[in-house]
């Protein structure tokens, strides 16, 4: 623990160890939005494992990918990570090759992920892997497992997944028990990679990062350049103050969050937004968020049950709906989601737009123009859209989606800044100069705060938005 505060206090930071909350981080000065607070490369990491893509092992690039011919479970793009990977898939890649066929299919990334963590702390207890301050297996060790926390089916899955690990890895020193806890330690520890935009590329444990706290405004972003994690803070963090990140989607009501959090995370939260929860203000988010709307168009009041459960009352104008009208729409549209999602795996296609189109009809009747549901619909759309390449009914949907993001997500989130950039994209493909540039420049200025300004992503953004502005010059410039 002592080299591990060394190490941070270069870094401006300091660990302190709360009664009620374990291990936190502390800022030892003060940082501005966009300062890089922390940043590690994983102790392990597993790319996902999906039918249509494979990735690298080492850079998780979808290009130029070649099978390890040993072990025929590992990709490579090329040499150099091969070799930047050699020393711990030489291990991985004897112990694979010994499976059978049966047992290879019940290879999850969870389960390599367990298996490179017990190599890898093989390979730095032989010094063959060097060791330092934060990367050594002894932070993974004072991670938090909750073992006595978690229901007996996931015990018994843990079990399970902890056999296989044992199987592959043929050592009799190490028990099912260990490997379970191991399990239930990466549960609640580890990280899922996400590319620029935020999505998933694979999963990685990051010992020091693990120690941030959980908050639903937090003052910093956990964001990823290839397999680093980076830490921005994202507003003013004075020293002495607490480093946040969120675990968790925080669009939702706080019941929504709290039940996320304490079934994955184990913990009830108690930051400024979850303090809140049972007052009005409080009250109102949920029933904008998560409830119903006006029989009344132009009233945008939010509705809250009558005492005798029958209905439902506008808060604004008093207009009241009645129980049976609610259940019935919201029970059409749950049928109609789930047959939509099961049209949805088999690709995108003209029925999937006409059966998200009547959820979204139905949902406009019964939803609050601000409610997570629609917003989720929409996003589908805008999702398929994106994919048939129908570029004006993409542009509408993502801008219906704007207001709403800006109500549910603090002014610096990534998610916000996204779909600025989104909208941007298609407003300029679309010959919008004007408006691309104003969406680009939002985008831009929320996400030079969470992703730093040197990545790839960043440059071609900026990139894009010259090239917008130099062309609406010109425009203006040939008008005279």
């Amino acid at each position: 623990m002592e080299d591990l505060r060394r190490e941070l206090s270069k870094q401006g930071l300091t660990v302190s160890t709360l009664p009620d909350k374990g291990r936190c981080l502390f800022s030892a000065r003060d940082f501005s939005p966009g300062d890089v607070i922390l940043s590690e490369e994983p102790y392990v990491s597993v790319p996902n494992k999906t039918s249509s893509d494979s990735r690298c092992d080492c850079c998780f690039t979808t290009s130029n990918l070649k099978r390890c011919s040993a072990c025929q479970v590992v990709y490579y793009c090329g040499s150099t990570c091969q070799k930047s990977d050699w020393k711990l898939h030489r291990l991985e890649c004897r112990a694979l090759s010994k499976l059978d066929k049966d047992r290879l299919q019940f290879l999850t990334p969870s389960i390599r992920l367990m298996v490179k963590l017990y190599l890898r702390r093989k390979l730095q207890n032989e010094k063959i892997i060097s060791t330092n301050a934060t990367d050594n297996y002894n932070m993974v060790e004072a991670l938090v497992s909750h073992m006595s926390e978690i229901n007996e089916k996931q015990l018994v899955l843990y079990a399970q997944m902890a056999s296989l690990v044992s199987l592959i890895l043929q050592w009799p020193d190490i028990t099912i028990k260990e490997i379970a806890e191991n399990f239930s330690k990466l549960a609640c520890n580890a990280h899922t990679i996400c590319d620029s935009e935020l999505r998933p590329l694979g999963t990685g444990l990051y010992p020091v990062i693990s120690i941030i706290n959980h908050s639903c405004l937090p003052n910093s972003v956990l964001v990823f350049e290839g397999r680093m994690a980076v830490v921005r803070a994202v507003q003013h963090i004075p020293k002495g103050t607490e480093v946040f990140i969120s675990y968790i989607e925080t669009a939702g009501s706080t019941m929504t969050r709290q039940k996320a959090l304490k079934e994955q995370y184990y913990f009830s939260c108690t930051c400024p937004r979850c303090i809140k929860v049972g007052q009005y203000d409080d009250i109102e988010e949920s029933a904008t968020l998560e409830g119903y709307r006006c029989k009344d168009n132009e009233c945008d009041g939010f509705l809250l049950r009558d005492s005798d459960n029958k209905g439902f009352t506008c808060q604004k104008c008093g207009l009241v709906r009645s129980k049976e009208e609610i259940k019935k729409i919201a029970t059409e549209v749950s049928l109609m989601s789930e047959k939509a999602s099961s049209l949805g795996s088999s690709g995108y296609s003209a029925e999937s737009i006409v059966m998200y189109k009547k959820i979204e009809k139905l949902q406009l009747k019964v939803c609050h123009p601000f409610s997570i549901n629609l917003m989720r619909t929409r996003e589908t759309l805008l999702k398929i859209f994106l994919e048939l390449q129908n570029w004006e009914e993409a542009l509408l949907y993502c801008r219906s989606t704007i207001p709403v993001y800006q109500r549910v997500y603090p002014g610096f989130h990534p998610l916000l800044g996204l779909q600025y950039y989104t909208c941007g994209k298609i407003e300029w493909f679309l010959g919008n100069t004007k408006e691309a540039i104003e969406s680009l420049a939002k985008a831009a200025d929320i996400l030079r705060i969470s992703h730093g300004t040197r990545t790839t992503f960043m440059k071609d953004l900026f990139l894009k938005l010259e090239e917008a502005r130099a062309e609406a010059s010109y425009k203006l410039s040939s008008m005279h």
